[in-house]
């Protein structure tokens, strides 16, 4: 499969961001680290390594999730996101924060939860200012047929002319 101008220009912004992302998450990680070995109190070692990689893995989930962002500023556009699927994400997002004001749990999967709504309205944000690419493949790999929408307003248009 031979890469498209667009898609070139994806991968670039997309290993960039991965890189600005783990300058800041590695020395996070390990600062974390050894701040909960020095300062909080665990039954023992396999308590220590537990939360420490529960940690890795929210810490990991926003490492997903901003790439998308930097790229979508890189290349001034947003991918095209069905409306199915813009609801079901502000569903999930009303949802994590219902639950994590509700339900005990520990602080750094509260964190997550509202980590998230960060990015997603980063994301509305950027859905706004941004023109919406409709030849760009949006996160599911679908591409929406610009001529065929191009054509099926001209009909429009001239159906409602006549």
């Amino acid at each position: 499969h031979v890469l498209s101008e667009d898609e070139k220009k994806t991968q670039e912004y997309d290993r960039l961001a991965f890189r600005y992302v783990s300058y800041v998450a590695i020395p996070l990680l390990a600062g974390y680290t050894v701040y909960s070995l020095m300062y909080e109190t665990h039954k023992g070692w396999y308590s220590f390594i537990i939360t420490t990689l529960s940690s890795f893995v929210y810490m990991f989930g926003f490492v997903q999730l901003v790439p998308q962002l930097i790229i979508n500023y890189k290349l001034k556009s947003v991918a095209h996101m069905p409306w199915k699927a813009m609801v079901y994400k502000t569903l999930s997002t009303v949802v994590d924060d219902f639950f994590a004001f509700i339900i005990k749990m520990p602080w750094l999967h509260r964190l997550a939860c509202f980590r998230d709504d960060v990015v997603f309205l980063i994301l509305l944000y950027q859905r706004w200012i941004y023109r919406i690419d409709y030849s760009r493949a949006n996160e599911y790999g679908q591409v929406a047929d610009v001529k065929e929408e191009d054509e099926s307003k001209k009909v429009e248009g001239v159906d409602k002319k006549e």
